[in-house]
């Protein structure tokens, strides 16, 4: 099997201006979370797919779940084009490994 990584970028900007709302923002955060998604910045996630049908599926899984308001974008990008992002202000910190190198140990 062919393995073409790819991210999928979860941006979105949810009301929050009634407990109604805030419990749906909650709701579909802890979604992305459970689903493997990890934060990058506030309202933006990605996830890591081996290839275009697994990318498929992560955003068909975002439509089954999404909010009934609010704006939800997703944008699928390979994992070279990834990783030419480029930093102006600051720096990536995370505590997840966050890669698609795999160890093998003999």
């Amino acid at each position: 099997m062919n393995y073409r990584f790819m991210r999928v970028i979860v941006f979105f900007d949810l009301p929050v201006g009634t407990a109604s709302q805030r419990k749906e923002y909650t709701r579909f955060r802890k979604h992305l979370l459970k689903s493997g998604f990890i934060m990058m910045q506030e309202s933006v996630y990605s996830k890591l797919a081996l290839n275009t049908t697994v990318g498929n599926a992560i955003k068909n899984n975002i439509y089954k779940n999404k909010p009934a308001e609010g704006l939800v974008q997703i944008l699928t990008v390979t994992e070279k084009q990834y990783s030419k992002m480029e930093f102006v202000v600051g720096k990536s910190e995370s505590e997840v490994l966050d890669s698609d190198e795999r160890l093998v140990i003999l």
